[in-house]
């Protein structure tokens, strides 16, 4: 244990990143706890994912690009009006708060957020997918812990199955 240092974090920005989902809603919680027992910000960070490129069926049945941005723009605003239910609870509860909205994959978005934000700590809901979920879909906590430039707290709603094959 020699030569060994051992350091106290300090947080003065936190990245957390917001789908909207239950699980997301109770990783929140943490965030709050850690952002006021440090007197930090929180910056709440939401990805929206691009959508594919549309076709269905005949050139005169696709969606033109006018009707795919309107989508788009929705899907933004939706997610502006989410955050600021958010940004406004943690205000009410005396924290320094701000929301983003990017766009683009969710692991790549959330560890370059953190990057130009810099963010202390990123905080993000794992929804604990197993099995083939796993394999399709991949680990977006996982991939971030990867990517990001700083710690990352992984936060698992209590009530979600923990089944994990040996």
């Amino acid at each position: 244990m020699r030569g060994i240092v051992r350091t106290v974090p300090t947080f003065s920005r936190i990245l957390f990143a917001a789908d909207f989902s239950e699980d997301s809603e109770y990783a929140l919680g943490y965030a709050q706890e850690i952002a006021t027992r440090f007197s930090c910000e929180i910056v709440v960070l939401h990805v929206a994912q691009p959508l594919p490129p549309l076709i269905l069926g005949e050139p005169e049945t696709a969606l033109d690009a006018g009707t795919i941005n309107q989508i788009v723009e929705e899907q933004r605003l939706l997610a502006v009006r989410e955050l600021d239910k958010r940004v406004e609870r943690l205000r009410q509860a005396g924290l320094r708060a701000r929301s983003i909205v990017r766009i683009g994959a969710p692991f790549l978005e959330i560890a370059g957020a953190a990057k130009t934000e810099k963010a202390d700590l990123i905080v993000l809901a794992t929804h604990g997918r197993g099995g083939l979920a796993h394999v399709l879909l991949g680990s977006v906590a996982e991939r971030v812990v990867r990517k990001a430039p700083c710690p990352v707290l992984t936060v698992r709603h209590p009530d979600r199955n923990t089944k994990h094959s040996s």
